[in-house]
């Protein structure tokens, strides 16, 4: 399968804590690293090492940490065609501060993410996919949201239309809230989760969230619930997917639901139903959780026959 992907690349400086600094506070890490991700990166990555083509659309800064932010998209062989650099800004970086017990907070910075200039959009690209995944934050602002709009229009459009997958972030929904609704309705799949449900329908439960998106339109939306594993909604049916327990401890979990995302993807377009792929997903949000940074333990079709069965018999 062929998958356009259009989102962030960063530099992610991770601190792991036993608590979070007060202001003014100085703590020593119990671990810190710095690794290549970002939300576009991490998800282009994963359906890479599934074996599929992948196209990403990013951008760049003309500095030292471009080829670092960069190296696990090469490594994994993505696509860069697509992959701008900017003179004006520097790579995106972001600062992660995380706890044991799932407290975390971040400094984010968009930089040239948010350069990604539309006028180098090519039709042909979207058009020729088998998806167009969106994260979010390509959403905010910017040439990068022109860019993502007219990618979007150009899937919608497409003589044999183009699938969309559409992805919300905490940072996008904290920063435009309820402003992402309409963007996010003109998705085929939505996946988000519970904060960001709550944040972009402006509710305080997942039942109304979800009839709000409903009577506005929405056909298919994932909610990730963490532990529980997911919910699958569409105007017909509600289910709660149970979660998959790795092998191995949870130690991080940067990037796992750009994991979780891509493998949705990945199992629908492979053929799986709505509750399959996100039984599929949930076990490599997990698997992700049990490496250090957003792109380092690798998910593979391999990895997913020995998860998911595991699951089925639960």
């Amino acid at each position: 399968m062929k998958f356009y992907v259009i989102g962030d690349v960063t530099v992610d400086h991770l601190y792991h804590l036993n608590k979070l600094p007060r202001p003014g506070e100085e703590v020593t890490p119990l671990r810190s690293s710095m690794k290549p991700g970002g939300a576009g990166g991490t998800i282009a990555v994963t359906l890479a090492r599934l074996g599929h083509t992948v196209t990403l659309a990013a951008c760049v800064g003309d500095d030292p940490f471009a080829d670092y932010a960069l190296s696990r998209v090469r490594e994994s062989g993505v696509g860069e065609a697509a992959i701008q650099r900017s003179t004006d800004h520097l790579t995106s970086t972001i600062t992660l501060m995380q706890t044991a017990d799932g407290q975390r907070t971040m400094i984010s910075d968009g930089a040239a993410n948010r350069q990604l200039d539309p006028s180098k959009l090519k039709k042909k690209d979207v058009e020729a996919s088998d998806a167009l995944i969106v994260n979010a934050y390509s959403l905010i602002e910017g040439p990068q949201r022109e860019f993502t709009l007219q990618a979007v229009e150009y899937a919608r459009s497409a003589k044999k239309p183009v699938p969309i997958f559409i992805d919300l972030g905490t940072g996008a929904v904290n920063k435009v809230g309820t402003g992402l609704r309409e963007e996010a309705l003109n998705s085929d799949y939505l996946t988000l989760n519970q904060h960001e449900l709550q944040a972009l329908t402006g509710t305080r439960s997942i039942s109304a969230a979800l009839k709000q998106l409903g009577e506005a339109g929405a056909q298919k939306v994932v909610v990730k619930v963490g532990k529980m594993g997911s919910i699958i909604w569409t105007p017909t049916e509600t289910e709660l997917v149970d979660a998959v327990p790795p092998e191995g401890a949870v130690v991080d979990s940067t990037g796992a639901g750009d994991t979780f995302t891509a493998t949705f993807a990945h199992a629908i377009l492979s053929g799986g139903s709505m509750a399959e792929s996100a039984r599929a997903a949930n076990a490599a949000g997990a698997l992700a959780a049990t490496g250090f940074g957003a792109q380092e333990h690798p998910i593979t079709a391999a990895d997913l026959a020995v998860a998911v069965p595991k699951a089925k018999k639960k």
